[in-house]
């Protein structure tokens, strides 16, 4: 009975010892998992966080972008006094939705309406051009009638000055220009130039030196002439042509570019002046005459 009691306590000690032997290692492999899947630890924070990673998900889907709605305007929204002091920038945006209304949806409403609102623009456009006549009458030094007259009297003055201008310095520049006449043998518009080209050098005395393409093609390449008849002027003091005309020219034309091509050789003026005339400085169409006036007035102070 001892021995056996014995046996039994002995056994008991045992099992003991062993479940004690294998509690770490039990303890390790919980540990193990948990750290591999730790939702099992904290189960309720785990489902938080997929809620918001797949509202986060959710978020960064593009949006379908829905259009603007036109906009439509009513004429019950603005009054006559609101349309007439309107920015023009606003009133332009104002009148060309009512004029899309009314061609959306062509109503008699709809089109009267933006009649009515055309006629604010026209009346506010016929204003501005009343204003403008006043001033012109009250302030003559802001119009170019002075310098550039509509009736006939005036009108035919104006080209008198012009021409006799144009005429003297052609004249004058007979010493130091000349004209390069290229053309062809082949060229039918030739035929015709050659008469003006002559009359002109009748006219003024000028050297003109003919050149047939056909004989001298490096002469026409040197020169980038491409079509004939045509007309280069050239002068004594300067390495630069100008041209005069590719193709026909008539002598109106053809003395009214030498006569500005003898002026930019020469310094008179610049490309910004190249429509001024001489008896023209000063007037509104010379385009330095601002400048020149604000200098006088700095000088003054």
């Amino acid at each position: 009975m001892l021995r056996q009691s014995v046996i039994l306590f002995i056994s008991l000690i045992m099992l003991c010892n062993a479940a004690v032997a294998q509690e770490p290692t039990a303890v390790r492999e919980e540990e193990r998992i948990q750290a591999s899947m730790p939702y099992y630890k904290d189960y309720k924070r785990g489902w938080y966080w997929y809620e918001k990673e797949k509202e986060q998900t959710k978020k960064e889907e593009p949006l379908t972008v829905v259009p603007p709605k036109h906009r439509v305007p009513a004429l019950k929204d603005y009054t006559g006094e609101t349309l007439w002091s309107m920015h023009p920038d606003d009133f332009q945006t104002i009148l060309m939705d009512f004029q899309k209304k009314a061609v959306m949806s062509p109503t008699e409403s709809n089109v009267a309406e933006y009649y009515y609102v055309q006629d604010i623009a026209r009346r506010k456009s016929l204003a501005f051009a009343n204003v403008t006549a006043t001033v012109m009458q009250k302030y003559p030094e802001l119009s170019v009638a002075k310098d550039y007259p509509t009736a006939t009297p005036g009108r035919s003055a104006l080209t008198r000055l012009q021409q006799e201008e144009m005429e003297k310095k052609i004249m004058g520049g007979a010493p130091d220009y000349g004209l390069i006449y290229f053309h062809s043998p082949i060229c039918q518009y030739c035929i015709e130039q050659e008469k003006i080209v002559r009359y002109f050098e009748e006219r003024y005395g000028w050297e003109v030196k003919r050149i047939d393409v056909t004989q001298n093609p490096s002469l026409a390449a040197l020169f980038n002439v491409t079509t004939t008849p045509a007309i280069i002027l050239v002068y004594r003091r300067s390495q630069d042509p100008i041209t005069v005309s590719a193709g026909v020219v008539s002598l109106e034309d053809m003395e009214e570019r030498i006569y500005r091509g003898i002026r930019l050789l020469s310094g008179e003026i610049s490309p910004e002046d190249y429509s001024l005339y001489d008896f023209q400085r000063g007037s509104a169409f010379d385009v330095h005459m601002p400048l020149l006036k604000e200098r006088e007035v700095q000088g003054g102070k």
